[in-house]
């Protein structure tokens, strides 16, 4: 029976598309989503949607931004004196920051959007799959959703934060180079112009393709792995995209299998704080760092220490099918520990989860 009272129009209506998803899966019915994220075509399509929206979204903000700034800064620097120069570099921030501000708050509802959606598809692609869970949200679904939603609201504030503190240092720069080079007000105003271009608009050209990759990414496994969990699969497997744009981090993961509880377990460690540092050391991204050798390692630096996961003796970057080789290399039960648990390991990150039945 179909709800707990016949005038329950809503309980109807869900009882109803359970129903008809449950039939519709039964027969093999193939049923599209807003967002189709099981497959890389989807997956990058969506990303690509996404990052498109965020940033005509932000784009008038971050054109007004240097806009404000550029206004406080074009003064004939040359009768300011040095305590000045620096008032008048803070006020520009100030005028460019108070822009900014709001800009997270702009993103989130269309983030909110796609983490639901992009949580429905995930759902209905596992039920495809043969996983026993039901059509609607479960709770570990719901916290997803509120996770991604909030911490990406926080990694973008942050991300003007450090755009405008390199903005702060580049101007002082360009002043006082300027008025050691004997440019004038035109000339210095100029350079200002095209320093707050560059730290306010062209790093978004690159900036949302990789926060669009990330949420979609983690919002993808975080429901991926609900599923699993309510499912009562204990074991997943990390399954890369292995075609000559993968890294050899995910080349390196792929095929590595991680304990459902300990992702959910990182998933609580993620909810607990406010600040993005904080949740980059719970959960930080794989590095490629250099040794002493000359040989590249795969690191994460986490709750103060590095970690080694792997050191890349051969690459497979550039070739399809091909993991590459590895020596000195973790266990994947030593994955979690170190804080790697569920994609994305890096910016533009592919890898998704597989279960491990």
């Amino acid at each position: 029976m179909c709800g707990t009272s016949p005038t329950d129009d809503l309980a109807l209506i869900r009882c109803a598309r359970r129903a008809a998803d449950e039939l519709l899966v039964d027969l093999g019915v193939p049923v599209r989503k807003a967002f189709d994220v099981a497959t890389p075509r989807g997956f990058d399509a969506a990303v690509s949607r996404l990052a498109a929206l965020l940033r005509r979204l932000v784009r008038v903000s971050e054109a007004e931004a240097v806009r404000q700034a550029v206004a406080v800064l074009d003064v004939d620097w040359r009768v300011m004196t040095p305590a000045r120069r620096s008032q008048l570099v803070r006020q520009a921030l100030a005028a460019a920051g108070r822009v900014v501000s709001t800009v997270h708050e702009q993103v989130r509802a269309p983030l909110g959007r796609a983490a639901s959606d992009v949580v429905a598809a995930t759902r209905s692609d596992g039920r495809r799959r043969g996983l026993a869970i039901a059509a609607d949200f479960n709770a570990v679904d719901r916290r997803a959703v509120a996770y991604v939603l909030r911490a990406n609201s926080l990694f973008v504030r942050d991300e003007y934060g450090r755009r405008l503190d390199w903005f702060g240092i580049e101007a002082k720069r360009i002043v006082a180079r300027g008025l050691e080079d004997g440019l004038g007000r035109d000339e210095i105003a100029g350079d200002l112009s095209r320093a707050a271009n560059a730290a306010m608009v062209q790093r978004s050209a690159s900036y949302w393709d990789v926060i669009a990759a990330s949420f979609v990414g983690e919002a993808r496994s975080l429901s991926q792995i609900s599923s699993y969990a309510e499912a009562g699969i204990e074991r997943y497997m990390l399954s890369a995209v292995l075609d000559e744009h993968t890294t050899d981090t995910c080349r390196f993961l792929d095929g590595k299998v991680i304990q459902t509880e300990d992702a959910v377990r990182m998933l609580d460690r993620m909810e607990s704080t406010d600040e993005p540092a904080a949740i980059k050391q719970v959960r930080p991204w794989v590095r490629e760092r250099f040794g002493e050798d000359g040989k590249r390692a795969l690191v994460v630096d986490r709750d103060g220490e590095r970690k080694l996961l792997a050191v890349v003796e051969r690459s497979g970057v550039g070739a399809r099918d091909d993991r590459g080789a590895y020596s000195q290399a973790v266990s994947g039960r030593e994955l979690a520990p170190a804080g790697i648990g569920f994609p994305p390991f890096h910016g533009l990150c592919r890898t998704t989860t597989v279960a491990d039945v």
